[in-house]
């Protein structure tokens, strides 16, 4: 029987950087979700204070490998810019299956 397989969680002897810091354990975990969604692996931790417990209290960061950090942070500021990137590739690829005939579908 075939397992899902779960995202590794990066080792914790490497070094890890914060690329990612919120009061809204909420936001932490879209932002993990987007990294996680294009390949980087990301841990969060809460700062000072259980967030279920105080919320708002210390915060919530997200923490990647340091080889990552880069990308992560382009991520994150295409997302929190709200998304000019990606609806620009968006739009080429819509122009693409235009110009070639494939079937799009409309909001």
């Amino acid at each position: 029987m075939a397992t899902a397989s779960k995202p590794e969680v990066p080792d914790p002897k490497e070094r890890l950087v914060k690329v990612f810091d919120s009061n809204e354990e909420s936001e932490v975990m879209v932002v993990r979700g987007l990294l996680e969604s294009a390949g980087i692996e990301a841990i969060s931790s809460n700062l000072d204070a259980p967030q279920d417990i105080l919320p708002g209290v210390g915060g919530v960061v997200v923490l990647v490998r340091a080889e990552d950090a880069e990308e992560a942070r382009s991520l994150i500021a295409d997302y929190s810019s709200g998304g000019e990137a990606s609806a620009d590739e968006a739009e080429a690829n819509q122009e693409e299956n235009d110009a070639s005939g494939s079937p799009h579908s409309e909001p």
